[in-house]
């Protein structure tokens, strides 16, 4: 049609003593090259309206576009769930690769079940891409004076980005956070980067090595990374919660989204107010961002 319009104005110019028009074919623009998605469009889409309620504590653009997540990247998750939906479906349009890395098999009826399930809700490729899988686990327990076993099943250098979300207390009850953090580099490119949200712990306050109540400092978890390597390269604040004071009876746990009671008549239950609570709403959080140094 833009040929046939085009043709017809030139005879109509020529007619009136106008320049002549070449007849030469004429060059139309291109149809506008695909629109992918982005990040925002992902965190959206109604199929989220279940996890968008708590949007306004976790903050997935912000956060994740702090941690530089772009297309055409290898994005790998430790012991995913929330972010799966938003994560997936934007690499998988983004020429990228979704990672999930979840629990090995066998370590409990329990957990398999949770695999089983992870693996069948995000089985669409269509909306969520060829999901690549991978383990992380700690093999040798890591009790008190054992060894650490921390083992993630992915390649030397094979991936852009290692993010992970309040995991870390996890690794410290166990043992195994420096294994965590030193398997974290291995599998990283040279320049790949390595995202870390987690309960904050105040630094005035004393850091359980176990990470009992779920808390962990900043600094504790700054030393974490470059012990195994990494340099640090930002932090952000989109995450804090200062209403949080990081002291409640059940840890962290005593907010949302698990608002633990206190068992009737234990010395928690006294004057516990679970309203108090729920108006905090969840952690305080450290935003960190790492780098695995080019050479």
């Amino acid at each position: 049609m833009v040929r046939f319009l085009l043709a017809c104005s030139a005879l109509v110019l020529v007619g009136c003593g106008a320049p002549e028009v070449s007849d030469a074919p004429v060059e139309t623009p291109d149809i506008a090259e695909e629109v992918r998605l982005t990040l925002a469009d992902t965190i959206s889409h109604p199929r989220r309206a279940d996890d968008a309620a708590r949007d306004q504590f976790r903050n997935p653009l912000e956060t994740l576009e702090f941690f530089q997540i772009g297309p055409d990247q290898r994005v790998a998750e430790i012991w995913p769930g929330w972010y799966t939906p938003i994560l997936a479906p934007y690499l998988a349009d983004n020429d990228g690769t979704y990672v999930a890395v979840l629990f090995p098999e066998g370590v409990s009826d329990r957990i398999d079940e949770r695999l089983r399930t992870f693996k069948e809700t995000y089985a669409d490729a269509e909306t969520f891409g060829a999901i690549d899988y991978a383990s992380f686990w700690n093999f040798q327990g890591g009790g008190e004076g054992e060894p650490s076993g921390a083992t993630l099943s992915l390649p030397d250098n094979s991936v852009d980005r290692v993010l992970t979300f309040r995991n870390v207390h996890s690794w410290m009850g166990r043992g195994y956070a420096e294994g965590a953090f030193s398997e974290f580099y291995r599998a990283l490119k040279p320049g790949g980067m390595l995202g870390v949200v987690a309960h904050r712990l105040p630094e005035t306050r004393t850091q359980d090595p176990r990470a009992s109540t779920g808390y962990v400092q900043q600094s504790y978890m700054k030393a974490l990374a470059a012990e195994a390597g990494f340099e640090f390269v930002a932090s952000s604040e989109v995450n804090a919660n200062p209403l949080d004071t990081a002291d409640h009876p059940m840890g962290v746990w005593t907010l949302p989204p698990r608002s633990r009671l206190p068992e009737d008549g234990s010395e928690e239950a006294k004057d516990f107010d679970a309203e108090l609570y729920r108006n905090i709403g969840e952690s305080d959080r450290a935003t960190l961002l790492f780098r695995k140094p080019t050479e």
